[in-house]
């Protein structure tokens, strides 16, 4: 396995990054990766259920373990928005490869989170769309190699960005 072969885009629910993951895939001829869905299929489970069943805690510790568990290269991996919360998941993301933030304006985030009770999002109660974009924002920019803006882009202008940006870091496509 190469070191740090692959891209890896973290972000907030909504904020495209399945979307934009399978573009970029295309685009560099490597299969796409989305742990959400690695994570239902373990379970057997939506996110939601898992959340709804076994709390918020429990959810993260899989998570992890699941990230955790990937030895890929030169592949896209869209992660789930909660990934930043577990610190030894973002190292071992970090080990992989290139860590992308599709940085999505939290006004645009709210629009596109309709769903927040359904969709599997780990939201504490008392907690809205805002608060965890406050608490999470900064540890999404601790951990990206590059903060890709998003605002007024297609999400094909955003793999080509993110692209290029590979390219002009040398690496090998």
């Amino acid at each position: 396995m190469d070191i740090r072969s692959n891209i890896i885009l973290i972000g907030m629910p909504g904020s495209g990054k399945s979307t934009v993951g399978r573009i970029l895939a295309e685009l560099l001829g490597w299969p796409f990766i989305d742990t959400d869905k690695l994570i239902e299929a373990r379970r057997q489970k939506s996110l939601q259920a898992i959340l709804d069943q076994d709390g918020i805690g429990a959810f993260i510790r899989l998570e992890a373990q699941v990230v955790r568990a990937l030895k890929l290269s030169h592949h896209v991996i869209a992660t789930g928005g909660s990934v930043v919360l577990n610190q030894i998941a973002m190292q071992h993301l970090r080990d992989l490869g290139f860590v992308v933030y599709l940085d999505v304006p939290l006004p645009k985030i709210e629009r596109r989170l309709w769903n927040i009770k359904t969709r599997g999002i780990v939201i504490k109660k008392h907690q809205s769309i805002r608060d965890i974009y406050c608490i999470r924002r900064p540890l999404y920019e601790q951990y990206a190699d590059l903060i890709q803006p998003t605002a007024g882009l297609s999400a094909q202008q955003i793999a080509t960005a993110v692209s290029d940006w590979l390219r002009l870091q040398g690496v090998q496509i």
